[in-house]
């Protein structure tokens, strides 16, 4: 592989735009080696590992990093969007009332 198709595809992976290979979560030994703190245990902890490493190699200079910072981001985000849906498709299914 080239430098060149290596861009691209970290490119296309940042952006979602590669072909959807199954992601490989983090499993709680890698978790707990790299001291994430169980709040942070999620499913978007396997991004978060190398964006630690990253910005503590890189003394955390906020333009460093951008890359692992934005996949972590956009997996937060996307996260969010699901739950939200899940929330939207549990309140339709009791005609609209709230559970609080």
């Amino acid at each position: 592989m080239t430098v060149v198709e290596a861009a691209v595809e970290k490119v296309q992976d940042v952006v979602g735009a590669g072909d959807s290979k199954p992601v490989r979560r983090a499993t709680r030994e890698e978790m707990s080696a790299a001291r994430l703190p169980l709040p942070y245990r999620d499913s978007c902890a396997h991004l978060l590992i190398p964006l630690n490493r990253c910005r503590f190699e890189e003394y955390y200079l906020p333009w460093k990093c951008e890359t692992e910072r934005h996949s972590y981001e956009k997996c937060q985000y996307e996260e969010f969007q699901k739950r939200v849906k899940k929330m939207d498709e549990i309140r339709a299914a009791k005609g609209g009332a709230r559970s609080n």
